[in-house]
This record gives C-alpha cells, structure tokens and sequence, in this order.
C-alpha cells in the first residue's frame, strides 16, 4: 500500500476531477506560451509598435496577477465551481477578441482576459489536485509538467497553422484555443464538487516581515527573476525575426526548445536540488542563467543559440521554486507573506515587456532585449545580499 499510487485511491468523481485539471492546466500552458509566437504575427497585422506589442504582453500579466485576488475571492460569493467556470471562460473571449480586432484598446483588453483565466485556472487547479490528492507530491509535480508540455507545443501550433494557410495562420492557432478552451469550460462544468467553503483557521494578520531585510532581498530576486522571465518569452520569437538572425519558423522551434529546457529544468532541480545549499543552487541558476542570456544575445550562429537557448531554460527552471522556498520561513509565521510576495514580484513581469517594448522603438530591439541582461544582473546582485545577510546572522 505504501507505494500506491495516489490515483488509484481516488473515487470516480474524484479521477473525473483530475482528469479535467490536468487537460486544462495542459490548454493553460499552451496559451499561455503561445503570445511570444504570436506577437510577431498580430504586430503585422494590425501594424503595432514595439510600444504597444510589449503593453500587449504586460496586461497579460497583470490580468494573471489580480487573478490570485480574485480568484481567492469570487468562490466565496459563487462558490468553486461556478467561479472557476465564468473565470477561465474568459480567455474564450479574449481569443475572440484578438482574432478579429486590431483596435490597441481591445487587443490591450484580450490580453488582460487570457491572463486573468490562466491565473484562476492555476489558482484553482494546484488547489484542487493539492486537495483530492491529500498533499501528494507526485501529483502537484505531474501537474505542472503538464503545463511545461502545453507550453512547449505552443509553437507548433502556430507553425502547423501558418505552414496549412500562410499569414493568417495564427488566427487559426486562434481559433483552436478558443476550441481548446471552450472545452475546458464544458469539462469544468460536469465536476461534482463540495462546494461548502474550506474552513479557515482564524490567524493573526500581521505585516511585521515587510519590516525584515531578508524579506525585501528575495522579493527583489522574485521581481528581476520575472523580469526576465516574462519578456523572454514574450519578445524572444520577435527578436530574432526583427532583427534578421533567424528565420520565424526557427525561432518558434527556439520557443519551444526553452520550454524544453525548462521542464527538464524543474525535474533536476526537484531530483537533485535538496542535495545541496539553498545559496549554492540560487548562485548557480543566477549566474548560468545571465550568462546564456549574455551568450544568446551576443550570438549569430545558429547552432550557438540553440546551445544558449537550451541552457537558458535549464537554468531558469530552479530559479523562481528555490526562491519560494528560501522564503518558508515568512510563509509559515505570516500568512500575508506569501501573497505580498508574489503581488511584488508579479510587478516584475508586468514592467519589463512595456520597457523593453519603449526601448525598441526608440534604440532598436537589440538595446531592448539588452536590457532584460540589466534585470538579469541586478538579480544575481539581490541573491549576493541574500547570501551576506545569512551569514550576518549565523555568525
């Protein structure tokens, strides 16, 4: 019995329930990695500026960082269910909206409603899984690789709909996402749930951490973490077709390869990652990480990308997991720290796309992306001040 699977323990409705988070966190993944082979395409067609391309990006990430409010809230007046249902069928529409307008106002609006259901839908889908699985490991870990695998077909998508009608191709990568999502919402609504709210124990709210140094020096290695994070895979596509060095249809294949990394990423870091110092692992990733980016940049061999491409994606994977849990000590004394946290960092990722973006139009996309470099650096700098504060206090 000891080494049963989780699944197997499950009722019917409860393996229905899984069935159904793990297909959409799949759809989730995929959509939400699809923008960064996208854009190129939407800023053609309804001629864009980087300005605006990268403002795209941002209300995608603040939609998905006022989800974890939202999403904490509606169950309580609608209840789970129905919560999670009106929240993810936003992104159906926000779909609809980017296919068949190039007004800036709406396409800014289509993007804050993919985000806002990809944060409630991860919102409520580590809940759940967390939840019917009894805390178990095995499955919160399949869960977000699935996610990875979503994200790393999402450039298929779009080259498999490009290569079958041409241009306008990613209006149908579109149209499949609507599809995908429709069906989501279809699977969300047959779930048979409790939907008593979860009793909650009554804690002292207290922000005493926002007083700690500690606190601030992982919060700021969150934000230039995301930084780079978000407009990496935002503008990555753009930036190698915009500048010539590789042809779209490559660059989708990089997109993709990332995602590769990532996911292998994140099962090493889970295997290996306890075996060593916390600081050790965050220097190694830190370092890496800026350095494959330097490498990325510097480079116009192809097969040199690739390289830093794929070494990209393996370090970043560890970097945002092994932060959370440099943090385990707020998070079990504050139950506000968490959410502070992830609000700060959040910033991160809804910043750099719109500077990068401003900073295209008016130096050129190179000095643009150089600048995710910037982010990159400033946050090896924030885990240097974390490594010096711990032995500040250890002696």
């Amino acid at each position: 019995m000891k080494n049963e699977s989780f699944y197997t323990r499950l009722n019917a409705d409860e393996k229905y329930i899984m069935k159904c988070v793990y297909y959409v966190f799949a759809v989730n993944g995929l959509y939400g990695m699809i923008m960064g082979s996208l854009l190129p395409y939407i800023s053609e067609a309804y001629n864009l500026s980087d300005t605006v391309s990268g403002s795209l990006l941002s209300s995608h990430y603040v939609g998905n960082l006022l989800a974890s409010f939202i999403a904490g809230i509606l169950p309580i007046y609608l209840g789970r269910k129905k919560a999670i249902i009106f929240l993810s069928s936003f992104v159906t529409a926000g779909f609809l909206l980017m296919i068949t307008t190039g007004n800036p106002f709406l396409l800014i609006l289509s993007f804050f409603f993919t985000g806002l259901s990809r944060g409630s839908i991860s919102n409520f889908n580590n809940s759940i899984v967390n939840e019917i699985s009894n805390s178990s490991s095995a499955a919160l870990s399949f869960l977000h690789s699935i996610f990875a695998i979503g994200a790393l077909l999402a450039p298929y998508l779009v080259i498999g709909a490009v290569h079958l009608i041409g241009v306008n191709g990613w209006r149908l990568a579109g149209v499949v996402i609507i599809i995908l999502t429709a069906l989501s919402i279809f699977f969300f609504s047959r779930m048979k749930m409790p939907e008593e709210p979860v009793e909650r124990k009554k804690k002292v709210v207290s922000y005493d951490f926002m007083k700690k140094k500690t606190f601030w020096i992982l919060a700021g290695t969150l934000f230039f973490y995301l930084c780079g994070e978000s407009t990496i895979n935002g503008w990555l596509v753009k930036y190698f077709v915009d500048s010539g060095i590789l042809t779209i249809g490559y660059s989708q294949f990089l997109a993709s390869l990332l995602w590769v990394g990532v996911l292998l990423g994140r099962l090493a870091v889970s295997a290996i990652g306890d075996r060593f110092p916390r600081i050790y692992v965050l220097y190694a990733l830190t370092l890496t990480t800026t350095l494959f980016f330097v490498v990325l940049l510097a480079s116009r061999n192809q097969m040199m990308i690739t390289f830093a491409i794929l070494g990209l994606g393996l370090s970043m994977a560890g970097i945002y997991p092994t932060t959370i849990a440099a943090t385990g000590g707020f998070i079990k004394d504050y139950p506000m720290a968490m959410g502070i946290l992830l609000v700060l960092g959040g910033i991160g990722s809804i910043v750099m796309p719109t500077i990068t973006g401003a900073l295209s139009d008016q130096f050129g996309i190179f000095y643009g992306m150089a600048a995710i470099g910037v982010a990159l650096g400033l946050m090896i700098l924030c885990v240097f001040l974390y490594d010096r504060d711990q032995k500040a206090k250890a002696s």
